[in-house]
């Protein structure tokens, strides 16, 4: 049987904790800054964890992780 291939995309944007979740960064913090308040945007900075639903898909992405 074959290696499973990691898709690399996924795999640069999400990184196990040490009990096994999937962390990630937030969206919506790149561009058009001006309109967002200081609150959102530094909120926007840190990370949070995955939902259980998307960690389903995810599984699949990362088979190594």
């Amino acid at each position: 049987m074959p290696k499973m291939k990691t898709r690399r995309a996924a795999a640069k944007r999400f990184t196990t904790t040490g009990t096994g979740k999937l962390k990630r960064n937030k969206a919506y913090a790149s561009h058009i800054l001006e309109t967002k308040s200081p609150k959102r945007k530094r909120n926007l900075r840190k990370s949070t964890i995955t939902t259980d639903s998307d960690y389903k898909r995810l599984k699949d992405c990362l088979p190594y992780l």
